[in-house]
């Protein structure tokens, strides 16, 4: 899983907004685009999602996976593929949250891995738009009252 794929957006709320709407995965289908279904399976001590179970339709990548989280406060969080799908192998990622003027600048890296050749600039293109489209999501979810 070397190639990894990252963007960044600026938020207009702080840190711990912002990480509540990212672990709020139940909504996701509300705001997440390709995320079809999102449960919660387990949590941890935090009281914060520790294991969660996916759908997703992102066109090429098309399939239902479970994800683990670890959670670092509203700092970050990271995840990594706890069973995978009929599709997709591996699956890392991270959302990075730093303070900025007046605001939050999320930073979101992914790697996919696929059980089915691709061709790598369709994959990492294919990342460009889960990413995109999630962090577009996620500062209208959090800037819209």
């Amino acid at each position: 899983m070397a190639d990894r794929t990252t963007s960044s957006i600026t938020i207009g709320a702080d840190r711990s907004t912002v990480m509540a709407v990212i672990a709020d995965f139940p909504s996701y289908p509300g705001w997440a685009g390709q995320v079809k279904a999102a449960r919660v399976l387990s949590e941890g001590e935090d009281g914060r999602p520790a294991t969660v179970r996916f759908v997703l339709d992102a066109g090429v990548i098309n399939d239902e996976y479970t994800l683990r989280y670890t959670w670092h406060g509203d700092e970050s969080v990271d995840w990594t593929i706890a069973e995978a799908g009929k599709m997709v192998s591996g699956l890392t990622g991270s959302y990075r949250l730093a303070e900025v003027g007046g605001g939050t600048e999320v930073t979101y890296e992914l790697a996919v891995d696929l059980k089915v050749p691709m061709i790598g600039m369709i994959k990492r293109k294919a990342e460009k738009v889960i990413i995109d489209t999630a962090l577009k999501g996620l500062k209208k979810r959090v800037e819209t009252p």
